[in-house]
């Protein structure tokens, strides 16, 4: 085991070294960082950094070609994607992924059928599946009153406000109870009020559940107000990491952002 895993060891979950290609484009070229148990951690860059790509190699979404992925000392990339919600792995998308022709309830519920024992195309049959499925119904909608929204429960996703749907993704994610939740651009698409809003929940959620918070964003004012530890990154290399005072006024960033002043 390298020094730099056993440095790691306490961490919840650390890359080290990480490159993932496309063709011949590196789109991460070596990327290293850390999350450490119960933090708010953030990967932020320009367009094309790779904060997407590193999201996407964490979750087995894409192969990387060299480096180490860790989750509670685990190696992921020994994994398939459909194994990481039993280890305690959970993501939201930028893009929602909620089905649209489904009630708010059944939405939801499709987490928690990640994690249990009986599918959800065979949650229908048997009376074990029935039971589970009951237990399971009952604890989606305690999740929709946790979120304040639990009035749209017996609702189709279709035509719900955005904020809203963005509340529901979050409901379907916690209920698989994540030790981890890997947040895709959360604050995408919200207005002022809402981002204020989504920031006090995520903190509220990582306080209450115990759970960990990795987020790619955009939205710095809203990354530096919640974030513990924000890890930067440019052209698929690491960049500068630190927490969000030790970052406000990095030279690296500011031009990574802004570019250099002709």
């Amino acid at each position: 085991m390298s020094e730099a895993i056993q440095q790691q060891s306490n961490d919840l979950l650390a890359l080290e070294g990480v490159t993932v290609r496309f063709g011949g484009v590196a789109a991460l070229d070596g990327v290293s960082f850390s999350v450490r148990k119960g933090q708010v951690a953030a990967l932020i860059g320009p367009n094309g950094a790779g904060k997407t790509t590193a999201f996407n190699a964490i979750s087995r979404l894409v192969r990387p070609s060299a480096g180490r992925i860790h989750f509670n000392g685990k190696d992921l990339l020994r994994l398939d994607a459909s194994a990481l919600s039993g280890l305690g792995i959970a993501r939201t998308f930028q893009n929602l992924a909620l089905w649209p022709g489904m009630t708010v309830l059944e939405n939801v519920m499709v987490g928690g059928h990640a994690r249990g024992r009986v599918g959800f195309v065979t949650s229908t049959l048997g009376w074990s599946a029935r039971k589970e499925d009951g237990e399971l119904r009952a604890r989606a909608y305690a999740m929709l009153e946790y979120f304040g929204i639990a009035d749209v429960a017996y609702r189709e996703c279709k035509g719900l406000p955005f904020g809203t749907m963005k509340r529901i993704e979050l409901a379907r994610a916690l209920i698989a109870d994540p030790e981890l939740l890997l947040l895709d651009e959360p604050a995408s698409g919200l207005a002022h009020g809402d981002v204020r809003e989504l920031g006090e929940l995520l903190l509220r959620l990582r306080d209450e559940h115990d759970m960990t918070l990795l987020l790619v964003e955009h939205h710095m004012q809203f990354v530096m107000g919640i974030s513990d530890y924000v890890v930067a990154l440019d052209f698929g290399r690491n960049l500068v990491a630190g927490t969000p005072a030790e970052l406000r006024d990095s030279p690296e960033l500011i031009e990574a952002y802004l570019g250099t002043p002709v």
